[in-house]
């Protein structure tokens, strides 16, 4: 008989939930000419270099109280699910043979979808370049859909259609070709996703890492819905309605299924409800990306966003320390867009959804310019407006009933502020617009995230009648970035009446909720909330980038991946700045080596040394 300390073992050790992912997926059946299906095989060699032990956990993947250490017989599963190549068209036509017991049963999918930098701009040749999607699992009733990239070149890749012809995979002769991930790349989506994730900004997120060796990897990810509007637009674009409804229907299931949505397929008017959803949802997802300076290249296509409104594909994404929003990325064919010019993507896409829900209700397709004016805009920026503002209160420090009596009773004074308070945030350096390493760039001045952690840490000590304002040279010093030039720093008479009226707008504000008798506790709340969301060290997306460089070159000095995890789980948790979100485990109190502690000091110093950077 098994003792209870085998059971209990066998329990932990029960890792079933992983043979879902056995590349069969319900978008395979419902849009069978949205994709392209793949032979897969198992690759030798693979390495495990990250696991993310609390996705796992709410997937079902493993057992809640599974402790945070890669067993053994987890390392296999995961590199007997992950670990994984397609044989390609390349493959196929030189007739290259593989062991058949590397062969998987069932093929894997590489996606279609519209791609604005493909010469076909329509999507009939653009999609999955170097993905293929592993499944979906499901657990206590919700589904997540599971996809790894650097998995081989398919098809839809840029440079194979650049090519004109079956490529190799790992092959560098096209841009976009070679199917495969490089591993810093991945290691920066697993810690920037898992932070976003964190601080409750719809993502994508990593759940494995496996290494390939030579700098190049396997990238995880999952979410319970990875369809992007773009595997929509395609069929939109192509005037195919047939197609395109299959599509709608099964996103408008998957959402109702995974209770993210209040629509059903039973619906009559569930199309419209669809516009509804996706226009609430994009607006207040652009205004919370405004509002944090996170850079994630929105355009109509719908290419590098989720269609319930969400980032997937860190390649571009970049969290700014300052209201950054001139600065652009070159990628080489094309600029992208910049922070500002995101709510007018993200409006164009709700535009690209109103058309589509017009052909799909009409059977007929009319021109994009005839919804300049549809409805739909009108609400996105309504929503946008409103969802602004109560992001602005929640950096403030306001908890949510606070945030909600100011909107209701008080929104005219939230607006003066917040108007005086973007002022500084979008004001620049005298010099121009120059390169940097990835792009072009023109730096804010002010860090107004500053003022918002230090003004209620001011008040705490000071009555509610009787509040004097803090010295302008004081306060100019607070708000003033140190990459300011001498002439950025010159404090002029009309900055030191603006930095009055931000005070008095600030204080109003906190009198418009507190009493004489609840100052004190309000303030001591305020204060506390906005210094964890306004930390100082906040990881930018330079930051990340020397961190990865930091990560690439202690694992070439020879320490384990397991140590290295640790690390980037204590980075985590450090940049865990959002107070109300209440979805991961307490952390945990193991004994970390000494070489964890030496890694972690080296983030912090690279964190805190580009904090304001872009």
């Amino acid at each position: 008989m098994r003792t209870s300390s085998a059971r209990r073992l066998h329990s932990l050790e029960d890792y079933s939930t992983f043979d879902q992912l056995d590349g069969r997926h319900p978008w395979a059946e419902q849009v069978p000419e949205g994709l392209i299906l793949y032979p897969v095989r198992t690759l030798p060699g693979g390495k495990v270099s990250y696991f993310n032990f609390e996705l796992a956990k709410e997937m079902g993947l493993i057992p809640k109280d599974h402790p945070q250490k890669l067993t053994k017989k987890l390392t296999d599963k995961i590199l007997e699910t992950f670990c994984v190549r397609i044989i390609n068209e390349y493959d196929q036509q030189k007739g290259t043979r593989f062991p058949e017991n590397t062969i998987k049963k069932n093929k894997f999918m590489a996606t279609r979808y519209l791609q604005l930098q493909h010469a076909d701009k329509s999507g009939r040749t653009s999609g999955d370049g170097r993905c293929i999607w592993n499944g979906i699992v499901v657990h206590n009733k919700q589904i997540w859909d599971v996809s790894s990239r650097g998995t081989g070149v398919t098809a839809l890749a840029p440079g194979a259609v650049e090519a004109g012809q079956p490529l190799r995979s790992g092959n560098f002769d096209h841009g976009y070709g070679c199917g495969m991930a490089e591993i810093d790349e991945l290691f920066g989506a697993a810690i920037m996703a898992e932070i976003f994730h964190r601080n409750a900004i719809p993502t994508e997120r990593v759940l494995a890492i496996v290494d390939l060796g030579r700098g190049i990897g396997i990238g995880v990810r999952a979410a319970p819905n990875l369809i992007r509007p773009a595997h929509m637009f395609l069929y939109l674009k192509q005037a195919k309605l047939e197609p395109l409804k299959r599509a709608v229907d099964y996103l408008i299931d998957r959402q109702h299924v995974n209770k993210a949505w209040n629509i059903r397929l039973e619906d009559k008017d569930r199309y419209h409800k669809l516009s509804q959803e996706v226009t609430r949802s994009f607006a207040r997802f652009a205004a919370r990306l405004d509002r944090d300076y996170v850079f994630a290249w929105l355009d109509w296509d719908g290419d590098n966003v989720l269609a319930e409104a969400g980032i997937i594909d860190y390649g571009s994404v970049r969290q700014f320390g300052l209201r950054h929003d001139q600065y652009r990325y070159d990628d080489v064919e094309r600029w992208s867009t910049n922070l500002n010019e995101q709510k007018m993507k993200a409006r164009e896409l709700v535009r690209t959804f109103a058309q589509m829900v017009d052909f799909l209700s009409t059977g007929v397709k009319s021109p994009y310019g005839h919804f300049d004016s549809s409805p739909s805009l009108r609400e996105f920026d309504r929503e946008f407006e409103q969802a602004s503002l109560e992001h602005f209160l929640y950096q403030m420090g306001f908890p949510e009933p606070h945030r909600r009596l100011l909107m209701n009773k008080h929104k005219k004074d939230v607006e003066r502020f917040f108007a005086v308070h973007c002022e500084f945030e979008r004001m620049k350096t005298h010099k121009k617009l120059h390169r940097v390493a990835d792009g072009v760039h023109r730096p804010a001045i002010f860090n107004m995230r500053r003022a918002l952690a230090l003004m209620p840490e001011y008040l705490q000590d000071l009555p509610m009648d009787l509040i004097p304002l803090v010295d302008s040279r004081e306060f100019f010093s607070w708000i003033i970035s140190v990459a300011a030039t001498r002439k950025d720093r010159r404090l002029t008479p009309n900055r030191r009446q603006k930095m009055a009226r931000w005070q008095q707008c600030y204080i109003g504000l906190l009198r418009k909720i507190a009493t004489p008798s609840t100052w004190e506790k309000t303030v001591k709340a305020v204060c506390e909330r906005s210094q964890q969301i306004n930390n100082e060290s906040r990881l930018t997306g330079n930051g990340l980038i020397h961190i990865v460089d930091v990560i690439l070159r202690y694992r070439r000095k020879g320490l384990s991946d397991a140590e290295i995890q640790m690390a980037i789980e204590d980075l985590i948790q450090s940049q865990s700045l959002n107070p109300d979100f209440k979805g991961i485990s307490a952390p945990s109190t193991r004994k970390e080596p000494e070489t964890v502690k030496n890694i972690m000091r080296n983030f912090l110093s690279v964190v805190h040394g580009y904090r304001e950077d872009i």
